[in-house]
């Protein structure tokens, strides 16, 4: 739960280090605004993913899953910058399956989080192999930092890929997440 209070407070602090008057008219509402959109991008501290992942059915005829590019965005805990990019998941089940959009949830819930990507990354692929208890998992995060594109570095384009393999996952099924 965001304290919206000592937000708009922090908010009018820093608008006068950087010299600005948070009371004149285009900045007045701006730490309100602030606090409203903190509450929105850390909302993922309080949901579950077992409640998203705890709904599964029975298959066993399935090999491999593989959900490609679910789009998410983030906040970076180091500059309190967006990051964004494509998450890509595959699994192997072991009997069961989860609705594809439940994927995509566990996704937001880890994004809306001040995070690192290797964190976000890895927590992913801890809550699928834990909760669904597939043969093997495999988490693909391709993330894209404005703290290295628009401050620092400014190399405009530059992604990260980070990777997580829980379980069985064999070697010659790696190369598809990216294919």
């Amino acid at each position: 739960m965001v304290d919206k209070q000592k937000v708009e407070q922090a908010v009018k602090l820093l608008l006068e280090a950087i010299g600005e008057d948070p009371s004149r008219e285009g900045l007045k509402d701006t730490p309100n605004r602030v606090a409203r959109m903190y509450e929105e991008l850390t909302c993922g501290y309080g949901e579950d993913t077992a409640e998203q992942l705890g709904k599964v059915f029975d298959e066993g005829g399935s090999e491999l899953v593989i959900e490609r590019g679910i789009a998410f965005s983030s906040t970076c805990e180091h500059h309190l910058m967006p990051f964004f990019g494509k998450v890509h998941i595959a699994y192997i089940p072991d009997g069961k399956v989860v609705g594809l959009s439940k994927l995509a949830r566990v996704v937001d819930i880890f994004a809306r989080r001040l995070q690192l990507q290797e964190r976000m990354n890895a927590q992913i692929a801890d809550a699928i192999f834990e909760q669904l208890a597939p043969k093997g998992v495999m988490v693909v995060v391709e993330g894209e930092h404005t703290c290295m594109t628009a401050r620092g570095v400014r190399k405009v384009g530059s992604k990260t890929l980070t990777y997580a393999v829980r379980g069985d996952f064999p070697e010659s099924m790696k190369g598809i997440l990216l294919g």
